[in-house]
């Protein structure tokens, strides 16, 4: 069967199984209507200019505030804020590269991409009680005034607790499983862990490893569905507006560190008020000792 239009290459090539595959290269080209050149293609990192920093820093603040916002209504914000030579496609683009997904209160109906490996979403009325039980994993913007990198985190659904996290330059599927890799070494395999549809969740190198991940299920939310992976999409607006933004970091080695005294803040000595303001660590670690 063909490729669905509309699926960007990036995501057809994440799809191509190089080894281990019965399909030839060809063949699997062929049926993802993906140039062959573009799937042996390695990019070349582009430095972004300061128009293109600058725009996608507004875009990371009107989402966040306007998390509803279509590319649509972030153009027009885009306009207020005197960016007036930026077109829909731009923003368009930008959205996806920043992996920003307008959010509904429902179903999101804009057309859905079938070729990719997705899971059904296993967490509607489940009952989450203890931790282990399901993890959350997701990938956010993070800019400066200098450049941008993106932030990957893993939050453990009942205690808040964030098992694992990496910053990177680039939004490659290897950023994913590493950060995975990492924190099952450190905290053992989840029941379920849950993700969105993108391609990084959907590529063959993060599926592959989450099956060979004895007992582990696969969860991916609805596109568009604000609801379905909320845990770390709190996690997310938390730490922007409680340091990103306050903090507007100028450097990315500045953005590092910000990052780690915050991860270590919301672990340890933030607390939630739904636990009695007990942290997300005494929740996790009390709990697993139970558990023991």
């Amino acid at each position: 069967k063909k490729a669905q239009a509309g699926f960007r290459n990036e995501e057809k090539k994440a799809l191509i199984e190089f080894t281990g595959s019965d399909l030839t290269i060809k063949r699997q080209c062929q049926l993802l209507a993906l140039p062959r050149s573009t799937a042996y293609h390695k990019p070349v990192e582009k430095v972004p200019s300061r128009e293109e920093i600058d725009i996608k820093n507004a875009i990371d603040l009107i989402h966040y505030k306007e998390p509803s916002y279509g590319s649509r209504r972030i153009l027009n914000e885009l306009h207020k804020r005197g960016y007036t030579k930026i077109g829909r496609r731009r923003v368009k683009r930008y959205m996806e590269e920043m992996d920003i997904v307008a959010f509904y209160p429902g179903p999101n109906l804009s057309k859905r991409a079938k070729m990719a490996k997705t899971y059904p979403y296993l967490l509607r009325n489940m009952k989450i009680t203890r931790p282990n039980q399901v993890w959350s994993i997701d990938i956010t913007y993070i800019g400066t005034p200098t450049g941008f990198v993106y932030l990957t985190a893993i939050i453990d659904w009942y205690s808040r607790f964030i098992v694992g996290y990496s910053v990177s330059n680039t939004l490659q599927a290897d950023t994913v499983t590493r950060v995975v890799k990492d924190a099952v070494r450190m905290h053992g395999k989840p029941d379920i862990i849950n993700s969105d549809q993108g391609s990084q969740f959907t590529s063959n190198e993060y599926i592959d490893l989450i099956k060979s991940l004895d007992h582990t299920r696969i969860s991916m939310d609805g596109k568009g569905r604000a609801t379905d992976n909320i845990a770390i999409e709190r996690f997310f607006r938390s730490f922007k507006w409680e340091r990103l933004y306050l903090a507007y970091p100028e450097t990315i080695t500045e953005v590092k560190t910000l990052t780690r005294l915050y991860m270590d803040h919301y672990n340890f000595d933030r607390g939630h008020q739904s636990y009695d303001y007990d942290t997300p660590a005494d929740i996790y670690y009390g709990n697993c000792l139970k558990a023991a």
